[in-house]
């Protein structure tokens, strides 16, 4: 691995640990002192902190599918770390390092809050208007999907490699 691959992996992962953290420290927070209080307006009604727990995935969606979600993050994150050896791309850094931060921070509410192992409910906390409740990771997650759509769009790989129709011609 060289050095620029090297850089590119520890971006990923530095962006994934600051997801993580701000994830956790936030939903840590937010069970220490929102349980049975009412939202609180942070900008009027455009951004209000209220806490729910959401046993399934986006938008509450799933609820009995908790274990299979569990599963899938698993995988995300297998796969994340696989390629991360041969990542090429600073964007792409980035984005993976979003989407494996998000899937961390949410794997470990499934994993290590009730009901139990696998079946945890997620903590949400951030509510806009007409918007489910969601919380860091799942900014994250979105945000960074986003970013691998408009990469694609762009034609830019995450291995650094480009469509023949946009490769220069060889001298």
């Amino acid at each position: 691995m060289g050095t620029r691959s090297t850089r590119l992996v520890v971006l990923l992962f530095s962006v994934a640990a600051l997801v993580l953290l701000l994830d956790q420290v936030s939903k840590a927070l937010v069970v220490a002192h929102m349980p049975g209080r009412t939202p609180i307006e942070l900008v009027g009604e455009w951004l209000r902190i209220t806490y729910t727990r959401n046993p399934g995935a986006a938008f509450s969606v799933g609820g009995g599918w908790t274990a299979l979600l569990s599963v899938i993050a698993i995988g995300v994150v297998v796969v994340i770390i696989r390629i991360s050896s041969r990542l090429a791309s600073l964007p792409w850094a980035i984005a993976l390092g979003g989407i494996l931060g998000g899937a961390l921070g949410n794997l470990s509410d499934r994993m290590f809050r009730s009901p139990g192992p696998f079946r945890g409910y997620v903590v949400d906390w951030l509510q806009l208007p007409n918007w489910p409740v969601f919380n860091i990771a799942d900014a994250s997650i979105v945000c960074s999907a986003l970013l691998m759509v408009l990469l694609s769009l762009l034609g830019i790989s995450w291995d650094g490699s480009r469509p023949s129709s946009q490769r220069q011609p060889s001298e």
